[in-house]
């Protein structure tokens, strides 16, 4: 399965409401989300595992992959596509030696200092999630806000794509682009959205226009 990280949409219960998450989620992938991150700290182990049996049956027949956070035991049980850990989650040579060979592994990244201490277990990583950019409400616990330039530092010292997420919205998801990333991770800007295929569709644009200036300036 292709990875492509351009449009990555990571999920949020409550900010999806009462459609819930697989309808926003559908509506997303109509809008051109290429990865979608099931997301839910709070949820018990067998209403995720559903949930991401649910999530499947729309995204596989698309080739979108599902990448699930944090929680390894329910990738494995539902055969997802991916993992993505934090810093104080599974640590990447663990995840690895449990996780099926070419399946996907995301793992956060906030500073320099986290980069450098991560530097022997990057070969084993596909992408890595960097940010907070800009400020955002979707996670309490989120680090300091590092801004574009953060993004910018942190992806000229790496070979692995880098995916900048936090508190970006059609509004802002170019100025992270041309700072080295090579897509954007949104979860209220679309779980939160009126009309989510809409939303999906504007930062897809928006995004892919960056990626490709060339295309658009002619």
């Amino acid at each position: 399965m292709k990875l492509d990280l351009s449009t990555y949409l990571v999920t949020d219960n409550s900010l999806c409401g009462a459609r819930g998450v697989e309808e926003v989620v559908r509506l997303a992938l109509a809008g051109g989300v290429t990865v979608v991150q099931l997301r839910d700290p709070h949820a018990k182990t067998g209403a995720l595992v559903a949930q991401a049996k649910a999530l499947l049956r729309v995204l596989r027949p698309l080739g979108v992959p599902l990448i699930i956070n944090d929680r390894v035991d329910v990738a494995l049980a539902v055969d997802a596509d991916g993992v993505h850990v934090g810093q104080l989650d599974m640590a990447v040579p663990d995840v690895r030696a449990l996780w099926r060979p070419g399946r996907i592994l995301g793992l956060s990244i906030s500073t320099l200092a986290q980069l450098e201490r991560a530097a022997p277990v990057l070969a084993a990583v596909d992408y890595l999630g960097v940010g907070p950019v800009f400020a955002t409400q979707t996670k309490p616990d989120a680090a300091a806000p590092i801004g574009p330039a953060g993004v910018a530092a942190i992806a000229s010292r790496t070979s692995v794509p880098v995916v900048a997420i936090g508190g970006l919205s059609r509004a802002n998801a170019a100025e992270a682009i041309r700072a080295g990333a090579r897509g954007v991770a949104v979860v209220s800007a679309i779980c939160a959205a009126p009309d989510p295929q809409r939303a999906a569709r504007e930062i897809s644009d928006v995004v892919r226009g960056a990626l490709n200036p060339s295309r658009t300036s002619g």
